[in-house]
């Protein structure tokens, strides 16, 4: 898989909503991932979304997912932009550049879903999300 950059939105717990929405208005195949499914949550917060994402024929990606429990949402910054892929080394090498100078919010590292995560704001306040999946064989 080669390296992917995309927005990634987070929402007030309607992120179902939402991107149902996206693939109304762009088509494409979408999957979604609940908290519960990753015993990520409390029973109040199993069925909100951890994870979903929009593939569309014309290859846009959206990523979007409900603002995890304990985190504050603030509508206006709720957009981050993605790297995701499972070219390790490149994708290291980008999470070391923009982290340099910037703020480690989530230091990347192995998460509950299998994968490498870091997410963290750039020395110019833009919010980044680096995730390196397992190369699929």
């Amino acid at each position: 898989m080669v390296s992917r950059l995309n927005p990634y939105i987070s929402f007030d717990g309607n992120a179902r909503q939402a991107m149902e929405f996206y693939r109304l208005v762009f088509g494409g195949d979408l999957s979604l991932t609940t908290f519960g499914e990753f015993g990520a949550a409390g029973p109040e917060d199993a069925d909100k979304i951890m994870h979903g994402q929009l593939e569309t024929a014309s290859g846009y990606t959206i990523m979007g997912a409900d603002t995890p429990p304990g985190m504050a949402y603030n509508r206006g910054d709720n957009v981050v932009v993605s790297l995701s892929g499972d070219d390790a080394d490149e994708l290291r090498g980008y999470w070391e550049m923009l982290s340099d100078g910037g703020n480690v919010s989530v230091p990347l590292a192995k998460q509950v879903w299998g994968d490498e995560y870091g997410a963290g704001t750039d020395r110019f306040g833009v919010a980044w999300m680096v995730n390196i999946g397992q190369p699929q064989g």
